[in-house]
């Protein structure tokens, strides 16, 4: 009978822990490009995407496409970062779109996407 109150405690437990441990649901906020901004013409080939902090995101997933998404002939960069920029080299007289998206360990938010173009 012992056995039987310890596994219900336990069960208890553990549920009420899970109601504490409350992850914030951060998929209807969405990240802000800084730089380069939508549509810019650069005549540098190392450059630093940076964007806004999203609030309860622990870390950002970052991409960059040539020439775009929809027409994706090579992923540049995708890599998942802590900090809100990075340094990237690319090659000039190029098309690019990159994109950022917020994530914790339950949500995600959806991707903010701008081109760039570099000559």
């Amino acid at each position: 009978m012992k056995k039987y109150i310890y596994i219900l405690l336990g069960t208890l437990f553990v549920i009420s822990c899970s109601d504490i441990i409350e992850v914030p649901d951060i998929s209807n906020n969405a990240v802000t490009l800084i730089a380069p901004s939508d549509n810019a013409t650069l005549s540098i080939t190392t450059l630093s995407l940076s964007w806004d902090l999203v609030e309860d995101a622990e870390s950002y997933q970052v991409q960059v496409a040539q020439p775009d998404f929809e027409t994706i002939l090579q992923l540049v960069i995708d890599s998942t970062l802590t900090q809100n920029s990075i340094s990237v080299e690319l090659e000039a007289n190029t098309s690019y779109q990159w994109r950022v998206r917020g994530k914790n360990s339950d949500y995600s938010t959806p991707y903010t996407t701008y081109s760039f173009t570099l000559e």
